[in-house]
């Protein structure tokens, strides 16, 4: 196991894509953060509070669940059907720049189920994906607004995101 991140260098890379955000964001339109479960949503909470500092103002901010839009729902992995849990979205994604946030961008298959998740919800003025790892790989022609640490892993080898409030360590490593 190789670690790529540790702790102090995602919360530098939180800060980094934070101010990437506010710089590519016209300031008369409104933004709101909506993670990924699971752990897009710990980050997006994250990104959505170093946001709110930086604007000087509220930044809402959502946990969305992909489970019945993903393309593999009827192959589930090991034999064991995936768990559906909530959508947690309490604000109109209406006329708003959303940052999709999610952990590690590989094959895009979860960012594309995503995007088709928040349409049924609202018509959003534009997407924008924030991932912390972006790495090779892509079976759908979908890339990240920001991306905080680019690898090109190997296929075959698996990139983790361990957050502490999840996994109890902080860290990205490649198994």
């Amino acid at each position: 196991m190789k670690v790529l991140l540790n702790s102090r260098q995602i919360e530098q890379i939180l800060k980094k894509l934070s101010s990437r955000i506010v710089a590519g964001t016209p300031e008369d339109v409104e933004i709101a953060v909506i993670g990924i479960r699971s752990r897009g949503e710990i980050l997006a909470q994250r990104l959505a509070a170093i946001l709110a500092k930086k604007i000087k103002g509220d930044v809402p901010c959502g946990t969305l669940d992909i489970t019945l839009y993903r393309d593999d729902i009827n192959s589930p992995k090991n034999g064991v059907q995936p768990k559906v849990r909530p959508t947690e979205i309490g604000f109109s994604i209406d006329d708003k720049i959303i940052i999709l946030v999610d952990d590690v961008l590989h094959t895009g298959r979860s960012a594309r189920a995503a995007m088709d998740a928040l349409i049924d919800l609202g018509r959003p003025n534009a997407i924008r994906l924030a991932v912390l790892v972006d790495r090779s790989g892509r079976e759908f022609p979908i890339q990240a607004d920001y991306a905080g640490y680019k690898t090109n892993t190997k296929p075959g080898k698996i990139v983790q995101v361990l957050l502490k409030e999840s996994d109890g360590k902080e860290q990205v490593v490649v198994d």
